[in-house]
């Protein structure tokens, strides 16, 4: 048993005895790890209240972790945890990860579940540190909601170092739902923890194609990566620059020439209901790179432009994700794949193209490509007439900007969706936040002087995320239509805990839940 004395050397953060002792104990080699939930006390000063794995454990080890948390858990906040050394057991270590107020539920301000985002922080700070300690299989206390905690699980420990020294990778971690120390049967917990799982993984995909180097990940890598990421139950189909041709895809082709990489069009089918059923349609942006063109952006981090392909990926870890979860639904992606590069072939200020439906473009501002190939991607989806159409797209600087990494936005002519949408996103804690498509902005877009529309507004420095939602309406004929300027969360700098630095595949999670939704409201 652990005397008092101990603890406080253990927990002394800049004290070198904890050095010396967690050199001990981690040197054991790659063990189990073990991550415990408690919540905030009742009372001021009071204990921890254990979850009931958490409890039966403390039982089994004759209560010497609630003794050793009276005083290692002073100043544990929500969110975070503690690791505890030597407890015993079959297990190194144990991390106890403080899920805060037992009865946190939704929260009007900040318009998600904060109890299940807690679970997700929680286990995260405790998978993480788990992982640092060295230990290569953490077995996960369901934490009262399951699901959240293998999101948390998965999505923290994700990391992209493929292309670092052997020595340099972080050591994967095998993680599980523990449920043995559970006083009732968790076959339920379990089920929630491969559904949570899925989901984390789904997400991972998205961060996966977002964070490859562009010369690592070009529009014909990105078909063979979603190929090799392929479920038995979807089909894919990929397209050449002479289909492209053949479509009379003018805005897209028009956007690619500027890059001797050749474009690609991806679709994904994948048919979870009755054929008669129609489709949700999904349309994914996929600039692989994008230097600007002849706009050519500024140098400073232009190398996060290799990331510009985010709806593109989220379009594929979501439908990926979908069909393992068999939602009972039919959906189509539709990805739009190219690199926006400079050169003597690429479209100048000023050129006039012509989109798939007639529809001619001036375009003054060849930055402004995304929503080029989104509009040819927009006609050709709706030839599938689609139940609903959503596309996604990290389109404009405008909304990050406005919203920052707190929420996507959300341009859409369907009420019913909308709330589908923000239910969705108050499940997952990645929020969305709606945004207006005023007749205002499309009297911006259509005032043009060579052609019907212009691709960028006449007034660029206003509204800039509205102006480009209301050019893409113009390719759009559907009742039923979402798109989603996504730029804003493309990364994750330390907004979201239990994402690591780096590319953010938000909101893919949140596209899988509003899919369920929508599969549930046809049933």
């Amino acid at each position: 048993m652990f005397s008092s004395k101990i603890v406080r050397v253990l927990y002394r953060p800049a004290a070198r005895p904890f050095k010396r002792i967690h050199r001990n104990y981690s040197s054991a080699g790659k063990g189990r790890g073990l991550v415990l939930g408690a919540y905030d006390p009742q009372e001021e000063g009071g204990p921890l209240i254990l979850t009931p794995t958490a409890n039966k454990f403390d039982q089994s080890q004759n209560g010497q972790l609630q003794k050793i948390l009276t005083v290692a858990s002073r100043k544990l906040k929500p969110g975070n945890s503690r690791v505890l050394y030597g407890l015993g057991g079959d297990y190194t270590t144990v991390a106890v990860a403080n899920l805060g107020k037992q009865d946190a539920g939704f929260c009007p301000l900040n318009q998600f579940d904060e109890g299940r985002e807690n679970v997700r922080s929680a286990v995260a700070s405790a998978c993480r540190q788990l992982q640092n300690a060295g230990e290569t299989q953490v077995e996960v206390d369901p934490c009262g909601d399951a699901e959240a905690a293998a999101e948390g699980s998965f999505l923290s420990l994700y990391s992209y170092d493929e292309l670092k020294a052997e020595d340099k990778r972080k050591d994967p971690v095998k993680v599980t739902c523990n449920t043995s120390f559970l006083p009732f049967d968790g076959s339920e917990y379990q089920t929630k923890w491969e559904r949570g799982t899925l989901l984390g993984k789904g997400q991972n995909l998205a961060r996966h194609l977002m964070e490859a180097p562009s010369n690592k990940m070009t529009p014909s890598i990105f078909c063979k990566e979603v190929t090799k990421q392929l479920a038995p139950n979807c089909s894919l189909i990929v397209r050449d620059r002479k289909w492209a041709e053949s479509e009379k895809m003018g805005a897209f082709l028009a956007v690619a020439q500027g890059s001797i990489e050749p474009p690609k069009f991806l679709e994904i089918h994948y048919q979870g209901a009755s054929s008669s059923m129609p489709p949700v349609a999904l349309v994914g942006k996929g600039i692989t790179f994008d230097a600007g063109g002849i706009s050519l952006k500024p140098s400073a981090d232009m190398d996060k432009m290799r990331a510009d392909m985010g709806g593109a990926a989220c379009v594929a870890g979501a439908i990926m994700t979908a069909s393992r979860l068999k939602l009972p639904i039919n959906i189509r992606g539709f990805i739009a794949l190219c690199e926006n590069m400079p050169s003597g072939h690429a479209m100048k200020p000023g050129d006039v193209i012509t989109a798939r439906n007639g529809k001619t473009i001036q375009v003054d501002n060849t930055d402004a490509e995304g929503r080029l190939i989104l509009a040819d991607t927009l006609c050709y989806a709706e030839t599938f007439q689609p139940s609903l159409m959503l596309d996604i797209a990290t389109l404009t600087g405008a909304i990050d900007v406005a919203l920052g990494a707190g929420a996507a936005a959300a341009y859409t002519n369907c009420d019913v969706a909308w709330d589908h949408l923000q239910q969705a996103g108050s499940r997952t804690g990645d929020r969305l936040w709606r945004m207006p498509l005023f007749e205002l902005y499309k009297n911006h877009v259509t005032t043009c002087q060579l052609a019907d529309v212009n691709n960028v507004g006449k007034f660029p420095r206003s509204a800039g995320s509205c102006t480009a939602a209301a050019f893409l309406k113009e390719f759009v004929t559907v009742k039923h239509w979402v798109h989603l300027d996504i730029a804003g969360v493309m990364m994750n700098r330390d907004e979201v805990s239990y994402l690591n630095r780096g590319m953010s595949g938000r909101p893919t999670r949140t596209i899988v839940e509003f899919l369920q939704r929508l599969g549930k409201s046809s049933a």
